[in-house]
């Protein structure tokens, strides 16, 4: 996802997500200061092995492994996540 600053003209990168997901639902609080973003089915063309493309948003790493060694295998899932400032200040100032 990219922002652009109209005053300036600058763009910037603001988010990347996982492969082969789609973003949807950005929101964000009445004050600014937190913003929703849906991730849904990441990795969503995966075959064969379920985490080819994906293993968020546990990335397939709980102690455990398989003999590939990649760790248990998680099907990606969808999710929300929540976005906000360090300094608790309003998304884009």
């Amino acid at each position: 996802m990219m922002c652009a600053d109209p005053a300036t003209g600058e763009t910037r990168r603001f988010l990347t997500a996982p492969p082969n997901c789609e973003v949807t639902g950005v929101v964000t609080t009445p004050d600014g200061k937190a913003m929703f973003v849906g991730i849904q089915h990441p990795g969503e063309d995966w075959r064969d092995f379920p985490t080819q493309n994906s293993r968020w948003p546990d990335n397939g790493a709980n102690g455990d492994t398989t003999a590939s060694g990649l760790g248990t295998v998680h099907k990606p899932r969808s999710a929300v996540i929540v976005i906000t400032k360090d300094d608790g200040g309003v998304i884009g100032t």
